[in-house]
């Protein structure tokens, strides 16, 4: 059995929604990752189940490791649709925003849906959320955007309606939201769910090795790069990886292709919290990933040095300036949490 995380207030609030509307649009983050392609169809295919029209919108382009799950290709790419997607945003009944805290986070798309007059449901799993949406269901204990999709489902009362499709994505965003369940993921409920999710018929083995185990070759050859370079701060129990656009042309990068590059430094003895700056290829900017394991809080230290949040042992942020400077401040926030790392040691 299930806590019952989500307020019963809220779900009585949204199926009323859900009874009385046909347009129903689900929106996410810029650069979507697994758990917000998850979340976002596995909604869908619900959604669709109840004979809904949907549509599923997103910023920019997603990792092509994620384009087998199924209803992919239904995504509406809102920087090459823009004008369709704003017409569909518009019109909508019921605006769906998931795995998000806040409409900057959905980037050029801020505008058009702050601008509809559809009603909004938020379903996200990050702190401070904003106060944006007619319905909130923010949980940041629950390991998964995609995970509280299921919640909902369940606590609606349509649990026999999960499809196989629907499982799968569901799955999936659960997966690398955890990094495989390695992290965020001690919650025995999580388990039970998966266990649900198998009896609709998915192959989790499968879906981790379309995740995880189909990259090209010249991924595996950038991540040696990545690492030859990398730098370890034995006296803070840290690492650091970096990433340029140079090297990124070098390499044939696409999108995607550094996906769990942090992760990996974690496996040295005592380095208990990694760094990842990669320089963005579309924004002059440089992309933050940071992971660590016990109790370090790399939520703080992204608050606070790159203006980014996340979870305990997964966050992230932006930094606008040079790599070198970047480094730098990365540095500065080692020394600062000093005490921290070495005690978790």
């Amino acid at each position: 059995m299930l806590t019952k995380v989500i307020e019963q207030t809220k779900i009585d609030h949204f199926s009323k929604w859900l009874a009385r509307a046909e347009k129903f649009v689900i929106v996410s983050h810029v650069s979507p990752d697994g758990d917000a392609i998850g979340s976002s169809l596995g909604l869908y295919h619900f959604l669709i189940s109840q004979e809904k029209n949907v549509n599923v919108i997103v910023p920019n382009a997603f990792p092509d490791f994620l384009r087998w799950m199924p209803g992919s290709k239904e995504v509406l790419l809102y920087d090459r649709y823009k004008e369709f997607a704003d017409k569909l945003i518009a019109e909508a009944d019921v605006i769906c925003c998931l795995d998000f805290n806040t409409l900057k986070r959905i980037g050029a798309m801020e505008a058009a849906v702050s601008a509809s007059s559809a009603r909004k449901l938020m379903v996200d799993h990050h702190l401070q959320p904003e106060d944006c949406c007619g319905i909130t269901m923010s949980y940041p204990q629950i390991s998964s955007t995609s995970e509280l999709i299921f919640r909902l489902i369940c606590r609606l009362g349509f649990f026999s309606d999960i499809t196989k499709e629907g499982a799968e994505c569901i799955y999936a965003g659960m997966m690398t939201d955890t990094g495989g369940f390695t992290y965020n993921s001690n919650n025995r409920e999580i388990y039970f769910i998966i266990a649900e999710l198998l009896s609709k018929g998915i192959d989790k083995d499968d879906i981790y090795r379309k995740v995880y185990n189909t990259y090209s070759e010249s991924r595996l050859r950038l991540l040696g790069h990545v690492l030859s370079h990398m730098k370890v701060y034995a006296d803070y129990n840290a690492a650091l990886i970096t990433l340029t656009k140079k090297e990124q042309e070098q390499f044939a990068y696409v999108k995607g292709d550094s996906e769990g590059f942090v992760n990996i430094p974690l496996s040295i003895k005592k380095v208990c919290f990694t760094c990842f700056l990669r320089e963005d290829t579309e924004m002059p900017m440089i992309k933050i990933s940071l992971r660590s394991v016990g109790s370090f809080p790399c939520n703080r230290l992204a608050a606070e040095f790159f203006n980014g949040g996340g979870h305990l042992n997964a966050s992230g942020g932006e930094f606008y300036g040079t790599m070198e400077e970047a480094e730098k401040v990365f540095e500065q926030a080692l020394e600062k949490y000093k005490p921290l790392l070495l005690g978790n040691s």
